[in-house]
């Protein structure tokens, strides 16, 4: 009963419009800015790298995370009298494993599917292995990505989750509105500008993927793993000069990107073989309430 945890707070639906309705406005803003002054995203983060450097740019991207995670926290403790558990699980405690579990499986199957990308396609990557420059964007990926994956999970799967869960009296809707808004945030990216729109299928099928793990666990704990895993590892791995995060990493990707089974083949047949995996180990059963069914308050 992971939605239904929202009613442990001070339930108030102007409380909840608040952190989302600024965070969405100003991504709003942003895209609208992008495409009415045509500025080239592209060519300001080259710049902007050129001059500071991979890791510092990477560094000034990611504290705004930090930052929006801590208030969020300030916000769900102080204002919304909510324990941060029952904003993350419907357990007693927060399941590390869970989170630990999902940070291998995705991280690992990352890595593995990166290898025998490289072994049958090498002239598509640059070796770009820097030790001293890898060694410190382990060290602010493994301290700052965290922060950037968390807020967005607690932002989307949590906060705005268990809101509309409560107002909506229902599981399907907040599953679908949190699966889009998740995707649009990121419609100026500028893997958008370089794939097309097509590439919103995999952000959206990723909210929509995320959502599914959060409610059939009744927790958040897989998708903070997972989201975790999918940022991290791939930014410490394989960057490309058309990606959110252009990092020092080991390869540098120099294929020339394509919309196509690659933005699909995730979405269709990853994911819904994860979600099996997952199914099985932690026996997941009742799949159409759990997903669909009404949404009541557990504290009456």
């Amino acid at each position: 009963m992971f939605i239904e945890q929202g009613y442990k707070s001070e339930f108030r639906f102007w409380k909840y419009l608040l952190i989302p309705g600024r965070f969405i406005g100003l991504m709003v803003l942003n895209f609208l800015a992008i495409k009415l002054l045509n500025i080239d995203v592209d060519a300001i983060m080259q710049s902007e790298i050129k001059r500071k450097g991979a890791s510092r740019f990477l560094v000034e991207m990611l504290l705004p995370f930090a930052v929006g995670l801590g208030l969020l926290f300030f916000w769900v403790k102080f204002v919304h009298k909510q324990t941060i558990t029952s904003l993350t699980t419907s357990r007693n405690q927060i399941d590390w494993k869970r989170i630990s579990f999902a940070f291998l499986l995705w991280g690992g199957f990352t890595t593995i599917m990166l290898a025998v990308d490289y072994n049958f396609s090498p002239e598509n990557y640059q070796w770009n292995f820097d030790l001293s420059k890898f060694l410190i964007l382990f060290v602010i990926g493994v301290l700052l990505i965290p922060f950037q994956t968390s807020f967005e999970e607690y932002l989307f799967r949590g906060y705005l989750m268990q809101g509309i869960g409560i107002v909506a009296k229902n599981k399907w809707l907040p599953l679908l509105i949190t699966s889009l808004i998740f995707g649009i945030m990121h419609i100026a990216n500028p893997e958008v500008e370089k794939i097309g729109y097509i590439i919103m299928i995999y952000y959206i099928g990723t909210g929509l993927f995320l959502g599914v793990l959060t409610l059939m666990d009744e927790g958040m704990e897989l998708a903070l793993g997972f989201h975790a895993a999918n940022n991290l590892i791939t930014a410490l791995l394989v960057t490309a000069n058309w990606t959110a995060f252009q990092t020092d990493s080991v390869l540098k990707d120099m294929s020339e990107p394509a919309a196509g089974f690659d933005v699909l083949l995730p979405v269709f047949i990853i994911f819904p073989i994860l979600l099996f995996i997952f199914s099985k180990k932690y026996q997941w059963t009742n799949w159409k309430d759990k997903l669909t069914g009404k949404v009541e308050n557990i504290t009456l």
